[in-house]
């Protein structure tokens, strides 16, 4: 066969069309190859270039968060004050005249006082305020009491640092409130007041006050805690806790939302003992506390408080077992007044208050501050533990008056009692069967106190009956006693009975 033959073959055609085919594939693949190469390297180069920019979606989330910052910082700044404060204290200085002043130096002025000059001495105080009101030209700022405690002058210096005198419209010392006020024709805003009650831990919170003397300062953190108890001085709310810095100075301004919204005063701080400065346990009142005081700041001068008449304590957990009030909450009538609304209610000594109007009660100040927050002639819905069953009573609110409520002699009964735990007859070498109660305190001048009962003593028996435990105690008190009492007990060696207190 010719070769021109051969070449025209069918054979030799489909090879050929395979071998075109084959490549034609193999120079797609490597123009492929080389350009997927080509944009690999150019991508690498522009990361290299360009770290943040393959994560702009989380550079657009926290400048977002930035701004949000900026705008709380410019919404409530010009709401925060400075307040600044001065004491005077006059001190009785020595008298020098007589000998041997006048022997040496002869005698002076004997028109002065002959026991001495009185010295004036000047402290100052620093501290921060929140503007909640305008009326009339008058703007009221509310602070922490001990910020302006004692104090015999006060200004406040506002954002512009413009600065104002201001004088006291009223303070309270139970829940470490007060305001002060000053006039001007400038303009200032008022600060958007928040719901604290729909605060979460987690929360993000910004206080703003004047550390240390640095003004109109923002510190960030959380919401750590909420509830918390225990604050200095007896103070009766509850506290957010923040990790946002807060320092002297800071007492009285404000701890405020994400939306610039105040949800809390700045009131105090706990430290390690070493240092006296920030260690992220900050508290601050919640506002809702204070919503109710302001308006009474502003239209009374002081705050009024509702008024149950009974001594609360909190349970330990030695008496909650005695009690059968293991994991409850609320707290413990100790002692009644009588003649209160409670008595007059039907709440007794030895009650266990949980709730008021169904609002669960979580401890002795929540209560405390629960009744407070009540209005003379409320009538308000208690639901005690008594016997281990639930109870409720309607009790007529009266108001608060300090007299009243400092009155022992009305205290019925006027002491304090603990049960005979294992550890209590240890230390008083007591039998293991050892029955009774033991006198934990005696409150003076109350009728447990009038009849002659002391500390330490322990109790068997009131008006004849036995008492075996803490759930006697209470039951016989409660029962037996409604014209007068009378205790047998243990002194010493001794069995004694008490004096009768007739009511």
């Amino acid at each position: 066969m010719s070769l021109m033959s051969k070449l025209s073959s069918k054979s030799i055609l489909v090879f050929n069309l395979v071998l075109i085919g084959a490549i034609f594939g193999f120079s797609l693949a490597f123009f492929s190859f080389t350009r997927a190469s080509s944009n690999s390297s150019n991508k690498t180069v522009q990361a290299e270039e360009n770290p943040v920019g393959s994560n702009t979606n989380a550079l657009g989330i926290a400048e977002g968060l930035q701004t949000a910052f900026r705008n709380v910082s410019d919404k409530v700044l010009p709401s925060i004050v400075e307040i600044n404060t001065i004491s005077i204290k006059q001190q009785q200085t020595p008298n020098f005249n007589g000998v041997p002043w006048d022997f040496f130096f002869g005698p002076r002025n004997r028109e002065r006082d002959e026991r001495g000059e009185r010295r004036e001495f000047r402290s100052s105080g620093l501290g921060s305020g929140i503007i909640v009101r305008l009326e009339k030209g008058v703007y009221y700022v509310l602070t922490n009491n001990h910020v302006i405690e004692d104090a015999n002058e006060i200004s406040v210096k506002v954002n512009s640092d413009k600065e104002y005198s201001a004088k006291l419209v009223g303070r309270d010392e139970r829940k470490d409130l007060a305001m002060v006020s000053f006039e001007t024709r400038d303009s200032h805003p008022v600060a958007t007041l928040g719901d604290s009650d729909a605060v979460r831990v987690g929360d993000w919170a910004i206080a703003i006050g004047n550390p240390l003397g640095y003004m109109s300062s923002v510190t960030i953190g959380v919401v750590s805690a909420v509830g918390r108890t225990g604050g200095p001085a007896n103070n009766i709310n509850d506290f957010i806790q923040t990790d946002a810095s807060i320092n002297h100075g800071n007492s009285g301004g404000a701890l405020v939302n994400i939306r610039g919204e105040v949800i809390g005063i700045n009131t105090w701080i706990a430290s390690n003992g070493v240092s006296s400065g920030s260690v992220g346990l900050g508290f601050a009142i919640p506002i809702n506390n204070a919503k109710r005081s302001i308006d009474e700041f502003i239209t009374k001068g002081e705050i009024s408080y509702g008024w149950l008449g009974v001594s609360l304590t909190d349970l330990d957990k030695d008496f909650a077992k005695a009690l059968d009030l293991e994991g409850k909450y609320g707290a413990f009538a100790g002692n009644i007044f009588t003649g209160s609304p409670a008595e007059k209610g039907g709440i007794r000594p030895g009650d266990f208050i949980t709730k008021v109007d169904g609002k669960e009660a979580r401890g002795m100040n929540q209560l405390t501050r629960m009744v407070g927050d009540l209005k003379p002639g409320d009538q308000s819905v208690f639901t005690v533990i008594r016997d281990g069953r639930e109870q409720t009573f309607t009790v007529t609110i009266e108001a608060r008056a300090n007299e009243v409520a400092a009155d022992n002699k009305k205290l019925w009964p006027g002491l304090y009692v603990i049960p005979l735990t294992e550890e209590v007859k240890n230390s008083l070498n007591l039998d293991e069967n050892a029955q009774g109660i033991y006198t934990a305190q005696v409150i003076d001048r109350s009728p447990a106190a009038i009849i002659g009962m002391q500390r330490g003593d322990r109790i068997l028996t009131i008006n004849g009956r036995q008492v075996k435990n803490l759930a006697d105690f209470y039951k016989i008190l409660r029962e037996n006693t409604e014209s007068e009492l009378q205790f047998s007990f243990i002194r010493g060696d001794s069995e004694l009975e008490s004096l009768k207190f007739r009511k």
